[in-house]
């Protein structure tokens, strides 16, 4: 018998393959084991025939474009996380230490740290690449960055906004503690077309805002967990064409497998937990998840 120890760090088993196959909204196959072939691979033996590469870093950014160039079945986002502008800013360049490229549209700011926009700069030429279908995760962290870094994150994220509003890409939002202050700027900067809300994690009256302005909602394994009954509840409510799923692997691993790595090809399992939530058949669901995702993303 294994210990317990050497069992959580063992992939989970694959799951039955879903009847209609599906995409992955969100994943990091970067920071993930095994080759990206062997990762997409595995994903489609379960149905799940599509992933959405989002890039957190400049070098992350990059390789994702570089990937989503490689691969068919992958497509690219780029930005720099929120947690990523304070550490620019306040001189901690760490992946961003390679010199942008020449070509990105971004203006720097007067009396703006040059560091960021540097790199607001790279990310820029990035999102006008075509395989790059979004601009994200970017968005505003209050969980792991302090009050200091706060208007760092807000500078970067009034950036992506409009960056991906002049490439008309989608805008991939990461909100952690942080819905009310995500709302105002995107209120305030006007929202792109296509907004999706990656890992929803607000609750039921927040999810009645989002589909009053349009916004995607997209879940991921933690909708399993049995102490996030705001997000089943959110869930429950949210405009089935404004749902999407995603793994956010390797992290949020859904039930029975929580805190073993996360994959792509975990995905049926969150489909299914999700289609108990809306009491639809998982089919139905799965077909509404791939639209959706489509078109959220414009591929």
């Amino acid at each position: 018998m294994p210990s317990n120890a050497s069992d959580k760090t063992a992939a989970p088993p694959l799951p039955e393959p879903l009847r209609v196959p599906v995409a992955d909204s969100h994943t990091h196959l970067d920071m993930q084991s095994g080759t990206v072939a062997e990762g997409l691979a595995k994903a489609a033996s379960v149905g799940v025939t599509t992933v959405v590469q989002v890039g957190c870093d400049l070098a992350g950014s990059r390789w994702a474009a570089e990937t989503a160039a490689q691969y068919d079945a992958v497509h690219a986002t780029v930005a720099l996380h929120p947690n990523e502008a304070p550490r620019i800013v306040h001189g901690d360049p760490g992946s961003t230490s390679q010199p942008p490229r020449a070509g990105g549209g971004w203006s720097r700011q007067p009396g703006g740290d040059a560091a960021l926009d540097d790199a607001l700069a790279e990310i820029d030429r990035l999102a006008a690449l075509p395989q790059v279908k979004g601009v994200g995760e970017t968005g505003l962290d209050y969980f792991r960055t302090g009050p200091e870094g706060r208007e760092a994150q807000e500078r970067s994220f009034r950036a992506h906004i409009e960056i991906a509003k002049r490439h008309g890409k989608a805008l991939v939002i990461h909100d952690r503690d942080a819905h009310a202050d995500v709302l105002r700027v995107l209120k305030e900067e006007g929202a792109p077309e296509r907004t999706v809300f990656h890992c929803y994690s607000g609750d039921a009256d927040m999810a009645g805002i989002c589909a009053e302005a349009g916004y995607y909602l997209s879940f991921a394994g933690n909708v399993t967990f049995k102490n996030t009954q705001n997000l089943r509840d959110a869930l429950a409510v949210a405009p089935l064409e404004l749902v999407l799923v995603e793994t956010d692997a390797p992290f949020l691993t859904p039930a029975p497998y929580r805190g073993r790595p996360n994959a792509p090809y975990l995905v049926p399992v969150t489909v299914r937990a999700m289609a108990a939530v809306r009491g639809i058949d998982e089919d139905a669901l799965a077909t509404a998840l791939a639209a959706n995702t489509a078109r959220a993303f414009g591929y």
